[in-house]
């Protein structure tokens, strides 16, 4: 099977999966904001988070040069804004100003956040693997924004009022699906 066809077959396969909205900074001062299916916890301490690049695109860049990136969760109602941001642009081009997004101020790194996502992960490199055509990308977590909006009464996030989309094979987007309930059996 050629290399296309796995890339194919894993993506439909592998579902679903969720989306690490990566925004970033060129060493040249240049916004980058990517969209990542390929995404999650590295390690929960020390807080790490993963994310793959296929190949060295922008993010991969920018988060070489500057050390700094921020993993944004976004929403169904922002699904439109997350597809846009996966078009190949050129890396002169700020996707938060092209798609219509606002810059937030972080409050640890420099990078900005994705102001209408109501999560945000601010990283700082950890470590960057290349595996195989891949590279993948671990931030450690220094900061955590969480709008009250998606808490549930125990102070975590509420799946359902997240709303996060996950990506599925080909075109295809995954909507925030029916939950059950499972506790973990005792041993």
């Amino acid at each position: 099977m050629r290399a296309s066809s796995f890339y194919r077959l894993l993506t439909a396969s592998v579902v679903p999966r969720p989306i690490a909205w990566v925004s970033s900074r060129s060493g040249g001062g240049v916004l980058n904001l990517a969209p990542y299916s390929f995404f999650t916890v590295a390690s929960t301490k020390p807080p790490i988070l993963q994310f793959t690049s296929m190949g060295h695109k922008d993010s991969w860049r920018n988060i070489t040069e500057t050390g700094e990136f921020v993993v944004n969760i976004g929403t169904e109602s922002l699904i439109d804004e997350m597809n846009d941001t996966s078009a190949e642009y050129d890396s002169a081009v700020d996707e938060f100003e092209t798609v219509g997004l606002t810059p937030q101020a972080s409050t640890v790194v420099s990078v900005p956040r994705v102001a209408e996502a109501p999560i945000a992960f601010e990283c700082e490199k950890h470590l960057i693997l290349d595996v195989g055509n891949c590279s993948l990308i671990l931030g450690r977590v220094v900061h955590a924004s969480i709008r009250n909006e998606v808490l549930a009464d125990d102070g975590l996030p509420d799946f359902a009022k997240l709303a996060a989309p996950s990506r599925l094979g080909r075109t295809e987007w995954g909507l925030t699906p029916a939950t059950t309930v499972r506790a973990r059996p005792l041993k």
